[in-house]
């Protein structure tokens, strides 16, 4: 921070201090604090400021590692330029959601304020329709070469960073129903739960939280269609990069066809296998059975407090309601050799014991086994399902995708539209982890990876700040207070700075 901005953030942060002091009165008065009566609104002639002051650091970003350049070299899906190019499009998608827009129709709002594009230096942008119709215009081959620009610049990112950063790479690999209640949009189906709409895969590197790899499918596509394609392609991704490799994901992926294949690149997995007939069978003359204690979910920071009363359990009992409660879990091994595979792996079983009770009666016990593969030696069983267990942060980023950047509202008219809206959209949570990864306060950049999207925007992005457009440079000034300044302007700083290494 420059000497000037610090004392301005000290005195501020001091009154901030002052008038939080239980303490404090302003003049004396008494009664409720919200007295402001006399409000009055003008309209200003000469200043110009924006609501999201974020977006000119987000901006410097992009331009820093060299996204936008790389879009317009390798993207030709326009015949001419009048004035737009491939990569003015794509960002203006991007950049209204970071600028809290959730449709493509935000975009009016933007286009009309003349702050917002004097602060990415626009003499104006492409309207809602506009934006339409270039979706409208990808193929197929065009949305996978977008994410082929967007991960190069992913791996040249993840170069800079601290070998620990490096030594281990996670994927995650899921699909999500995404409903839609148009009936005339192209490639619509019905998927297993009834919905009508479409099955997208995600692929994620959990270490950042970024989706590598989205392909939009129809709504009754099964939940691995081209998962071994995909997997492949994300391997491929991080070993350029991470020492190793870690897959993960549910029983919908138990992929057996490819399971000898990425053993024998040295990735490691744990994947959910599905309770085929027979499998119970096998582990019930297995012995070595061991209880399982899971670690506490976190730890009490301030003095313990008297647990509250459980009014769901009185209202069980009181209406005589069958309750099934988790007893106990165990845990033990077998080698097991899958179809499709010339080796054998691990096969870990979690044997849960159920609590059955009917108000005040208790009844017979129930058992329920959940299976895990897996080609990793070291790790202990337990160990085995937690790291299959943590796959769950996975349902948290698709909920992010889908509610706080809603890259999965799906606003076009045919499936690969949807598709390139879907990959564009993302581009906006992805740009947060980098932002995380660039941030050289790395306590604060992990916080940034971890943020949902709202609060990123309310603590970054959606900044009050005045914009004065000089000759040569475009000075972005912070019109309030923000708690965040110091780690946010020396992120500014960082990115003027800022030397990736060659694609």
């Amino acid at each position: 921070m420059k000497v000037n901005d610090k004392r301005i953030y000290r005195k501020i942060k001091r009154e901030i201090k002052k008038r939080q002091d239980r303490s404090y009165k302003k003049s004396g008065k008494s009664g409720p604090v919200f007295s402001a009566r006399d409000v009055h609104y003008e309209l200003s002639d000469r200043l110009k400021a924006i609501h999201c002051g974020g977006i000119g650091a987000i901006h410097m970003l992009v331009k820093q590692v060299g996204l936008d350049r790389e879009i317009d070299r390798v993207l030709d899906i326009l015949k001419q330029y009048q004035p737009y190019h491939e990569s003015d499009h794509i960002l203006n998608i991007a950049y209204n959601i970071i600028a809290g827009g959730t449709c493509l129709e935000d975009i009016e709002q933007l286009r009309s304020n003349p702050a917002y594009m004097n602060t990415l230096g626009a003499a104006r942008i492409p309207d809602p329709t506009t934006a339409g119709d270039f979706l409208r215009r990808f193929t197929e081959a065009d949305v996978k070469r977008l994410m082929e620009i967007i991960n190069r610049i992913r791996q040249r990112i993840w170069k800079v960073q601290s070998k620990a950063f490096r030594r281990c790479a996670r994927l995650y690999i899921d699909s999500t129903v995404v409903e839609t209640g148009a009936v005339h949009k192209q490639g619509i189906n019905m998927a297993y739960n009834g919905q009508w709409g479409y099955h997208p895969l995600i692929i994620s590197l959990a270490n950042t939280r970024e989706p590598l790899y989205i392909e939009n499918r129809p709504g009754n596509a099964y939940s691995s269609r081209n998962g071994i394609k995909w997997i492949d392609k994300s391997i491929a991704l991080v070993q350029a990069c991470f020492k190793e490799v870690w897959l993960t994901g549910d029983t919908a992926f138990y992929l057996t066809k490819g399971l000898d294949k990425w053993d024998d690149q040295g990735v490691r997995f744990v994947f959910g296998c599905k309770n085929f007939p027979g499998l119970e069978e096998m582990f019930e003359g297995v012995s070595g059975w061991k209880r399982l204690k899971r670690p506490a979910p976190y730890s009490v920071k301030t003095t313990s407090r008297r647990k509250r009363h459980n009014h769901k359990d009185r209202v069980i009992h009181k209406r005589n309601f069958k309750q099934q409660t988790q007893s106990r879990e165990y845990v033990t091994e077998m080698e097991y050799t899958p179809t499709h595979c010339k080796r054998s792996y691990r096969m870990v079983a979690l044997k849960k014991i159920i609590k059955v009770t009917q108000g005040q009666l208790e009844l017979f016990d129930q058992q329920r086994y959940f299976f895990y593969i897996t080609n990793d030696r070291n790790l202990s069983t337990a160990e085995v399902v937690y790291q299959s267990n943590d796959r769950c942060d996975h349902e948290n980023d698709i909920q992010q995708l889908k509610n706080g950047v809603h890259a999965l509202r799906m606003p076009a008219s045919d499936l690969t539209s949807n598709w390139a809206y879907t990959v564009i959209a993302s581009l906006a949570w992805t740009l947060k982890s980098w932002m995380g990864l660039v941030m050289p306060h790395k306590a604060t950049g992990y916080d940034i990876i971890r943020m949902e999207f709202r609060r990123f925007l309310h603590t970054f992005i959606n900044i009050p700040a005045q914009i004065i457009r000089e000759s040569r440079q475009i000075r972005i000034r912070i019109a309030n207070y923000m708690e965040q300044a110091p780690v946010f302007l020396s992120f500014v700083e960082r990115c003027k700075c800022l030397k990736l290494p060659d694609g």
